[in-house]
């Protein structure tokens, strides 16, 4: 039975990708050829590992979709080569770009880790040797012959997640992301710990396929006390808006002030997708529980029950693309897809 696993690690940008030039001070980016040499202890595993870089990399506060094909496209060219992919990656966009991934792929069957750090990896007290080399080992966990984890993935700081479950929630602690609604998979400790009954369970009959298409013509709005009418107006009034994320309170109120429906209604009614979702940290929407929600419900307006922003995000530009009537449209996205919501 095979245990060695062949991992590709893709290096997009972000601060695990620095190393201090201690002459100057100054951040210089990491040459990933020579990856072996700068991390000697990557020798003490079993896996075989290769890596790629993009041919410039990426501050994660510049990602966008095209550099998610180009990850995406990477990982297809190299699936049935590999038996796990480590992506490398800024932590501050590093949940919209995984979840993006795990809406692309359908019938993932392998592991797609996206991991990176708060320290550069050449700095003393760096959290980025543990982040990579736990996920280059949780990478290649395989039972029975087959990968542990079938999924996209975040891992960061002792912890692996369901990567459209997560948030960034720390800009400053080693420990930067959280899952509000799901459990990890694993936990990093003297031992890896996997909660098997966490993990997605792929049909390893059907062939991986790969989704490119994303329509980003979307908007999100977070509702605030005294929020704008002409603002909201305008912005629901531009030519080529297709969908719109509401972060709305609690589990899911919003303003029954009569513009404000009205606005709601008219834009539904239009075609556009307006999809619910709560602003806490935790927690799900529930449209109709309070009478500051029910008039949601009643004009067509999708819940986005537990999923996170980032996850509503990247889920509405994936279902956008395809083409879907508002009747359907609004099924599928109160449906989990790959894990995102309850």
């Amino acid at each position: 039975m095979k245990t060695k696993a062949d991992i590709l690690l893709i290096y997009t940008g972000g601060t695990i990708g620095m190393i201090k030039d201690f002459e100057t001070g100054a951040l210089k980016a990491f040459n990933f050829d020579e990856l072996l040499q700068n991390i000697p202890e990557l020798k003490l595993l079993e896996h075989k590992i290769d890596t790629v870089s993009f041919e410039r990399p990426i501050d994660s506060s510049n990602m966008k979709p095209e550099f998610w094909l180009q990850i995406a496209y990477l990982i297809e060219e190299n699936y049935e080569s590999y038996d796990g992919f480590v992506v490398l990656h800024g932590s501050d966009t590093m949940s919209y770009s995984s979840s993006a991934l795990s809406f692309m792929f359908e019938n993932l069957t392998k592991p797609v880790i996206f991991t990176g750090s708060q320290l550069p990896i050449g700095d003393l007290r760096t959290d980025a040797k543990e982040n990579l080399i736990t996920s280059i080992q949780i990478a290649g966990l395989q039972r029975y012959g087959q990968p542990v984890i079938n999924e996209v993935c975040l891992y960061f700081e002792y912890k692996l997640y369901r990567a459209n479950r997560t948030t960034k929630i720390n800009a400053e602690h080693f420990q930067a992301f959280s899952s509000p609604n799901y459990p990890a998979l694993v936990e990093s400790g003297v031992h890896l710990s996997v909660n098997h009954e966490a993990l997605w369970k792929p049909n390893r009959r059907r062939k991986m396929k790969l989704h490119p298409e994303l329509n980003d013509q979307i908007a999100l709005i977070k509702i605030f006390p005294g929020i704008n009418r002409s603002l909201l107006e305008h912005i629901f009034a531009k030519e080529d808006l297709k969908g719109v994320i509401l972060e709305t309170y609690g589990s899911g109120n919003a303003p029954t002030e009569e513009w404000f429906v009205k606005l709601l209604k008219d834009s539904v009614a239009k075609g556009i997708i307006v999809v619910n979702v709560t602003q806490c940290s935790g927690g799900s929407v529930n449209m109709g529980q309070y009478e500051t929600s029910s008039q949601l419900k009643k004009i067509g307006v999708v819940s986005g029950k537990d999923i996170t922003t980032e996850a509503a995000v990247v889920k509405l530009m994936y279902l956008l693309a395809q083409d879907l009537s508002p009747k359907v449209f609004k099924t599928i996205f109160e449906t989990s897809l790959r894990g995102e919501m309850l």
